[in-house]
């Protein structure tokens, strides 16, 4: 199996920074796109930024120029720093992995257990 565990979150006021972190461990061989995702109260879970195995990085339009996701993969960790935070990043963080495992063919997705981030204004 695959575990991701989450740390970072917390209570920041707005335009304040903070920094996620996820460590993926269990029976890796191989991961292919690490990523966060957010929930806010009564609304769909959103990517929030992506990264592959190679470097190629996606951002949510919301969060460009704020936001920098990077990824240790001797580590397979993935952290988001989040810079001039606003009210409106106040939601649940999860990490996603796109893992291929030992003696598998076809990678398999996993999710933290979320961390929640509040932006006061």
């Amino acid at each position: 199996q695959v575990q991701l565990v989450e740390s970072g979150g917390g209570l920041v006021q707005a335009g304040g920074s903070l920094r996620l972190s996820c460590a993926a461990s269990g029976s890796i061989f191989k991961i292919n796109v690490m990523g966060w995702y957010r929930q806010a109260p009564g609304k769909q879970r959103e990517l929030v930024a992506s990264i592959t195995s190679d470097g190629s990085i996606n951002y949510a339009v919301s969060v460009k120029g704020r936001f920098t996701i990077s990824r240790d993969n001797a580590k397979n960790t993935v952290f988001l720093q989040m810079n001039s935070l606003k009210p409106e990043d106040t939601a649940v963080y999860y990490c996603n992995a796109e893992v291929l495992r030992w003696g598998l063919f076809s990678p398999t997705t996993y999710w933290g257990q979320g961390t929640q981030v509040t932006v006061s204004s």
